[in-house]
């Protein structure tokens, strides 16, 4: 069993919506969450996508924890975004292409009918949106941004988004196939310091690999960066975290957005859509 600890002085999800900050000093607290099964059957999937850090991050002082997730299990080291600003990469992310939106525009501008990967999960998926007023809220207020969140865009899940993309809330429910979780723009390092964000992740991590589902082998989990809003090389950093990946694993292969959605498209035996289709896959490279 992993040795895992969690953070007390963040235990409902009211308390996320203050910035915090971490202590460089102070240790990460998962001790194995990586390299510890051999095989596995990932049932589930889950995503965090955070906002316009470039690969800087690894090596920064004000990313402690980030740093040490990347020592215990895999990174993608040539990994990017496909486009700027942050909504047309949501979309690529999530239907394998950026639908011909080139800005960051609400959703009542942007009545999507493209296919998704929640539209081919049906009911087996769910987003956790922090700060978030409403299910499936579709204006942005306060610390939510209706732009980090694909899931209400897309017409066509219209009639289930109400039911599946709802407020994060602790502890955090992870049963669907596949669940999207986005921070706040405080917590997603786009409004506030990486540290506060950095803090944020550890909380939230520490949960999933906590969680029954990942203690059974079942569940992987994916952290990126919708962009690098300071390179043009749009380079971000891709963390992969399951039992069978290597502890320290790094993986020079070049991968992009539309790789994060042929991999978890694989893992949840659907078919591949859009760029997905010609994509790199991650699943071999990160041993899942």
């Amino acid at each position: 069993m992993w040795l895992v600890a969690l953070l007390a002085s963040t235990s409902t999800g009211a308390a996320l919506d203050a910035p915090r900050t971490v202590d460089a000093a102070t240790p990460a607290t998962i001790a194995h969450p990586c390299g510890v099964a051999s095989t596995a059957h990932y049932t589930h999937v889950v995503w965090i996508v955070l906002e316009n850090q470039g690969y800087s991050v690894i090596g920064s002082p004000d990313a402690p924890f980030l740093n040490h997730l990347a020592s215990v299990c895999g990174l993608a080291t040539r990994s990017f975004a496909v486009t700027h600003p942050s909504l047309p990469n949501y979309l690529a992310l999530t239907s394998g292409s950026t639908l011909g939106v080139r800005d960051d525009g609400e959703p009542a501008s942007h009545l999507l009918q493209a296919p998704s990967i929640f539209s081919q999960l049906g009911g087996g998926w769910r987003s956790l949106e922090e700060s978030m007023p409403s299910a499936c809220d579709r204006v942005t207020s306060g610390s939510y941004a209706a732009r980090h969140n694909p899931a209400v865009y897309y017409v066509p899940i219209r009639s289930t988004c109400v039911h599946q993309d709802v407020p994060l809330t602790f502890p955090l429910d992870l049963g669907a196939r596949f669940t999207f979780i986005t921070p706040n723009v405080c917590d997603d390092m786009h409004s506030c310091p990486v540290g506060v964000g950095d803090a944020w992740l550890h909380r939230v991590v520490n949960d999933i690999v906590a969680s029954a589902l990942y203690r059974a082998h079942t569940l992987a989990l994916f952290i990126t960066f919708d962009e690098n809003d300071l390179a043009a090389s749009n380079q971000v950093a891709t963390f992969v975290v399951a039992p069978t990946v290597p502890r320290g694993l790094r993986v020079a292969l070049t991968f992009t957005h539309y790789s994060l959605l042929r991999t978890t498209e694989t893992l949840l035996n659907l078919g591949l859509l859009g760029a997905a289709r010609s994509a790199s896959s991650m699943v071999r490279p990160f041993h899942l």
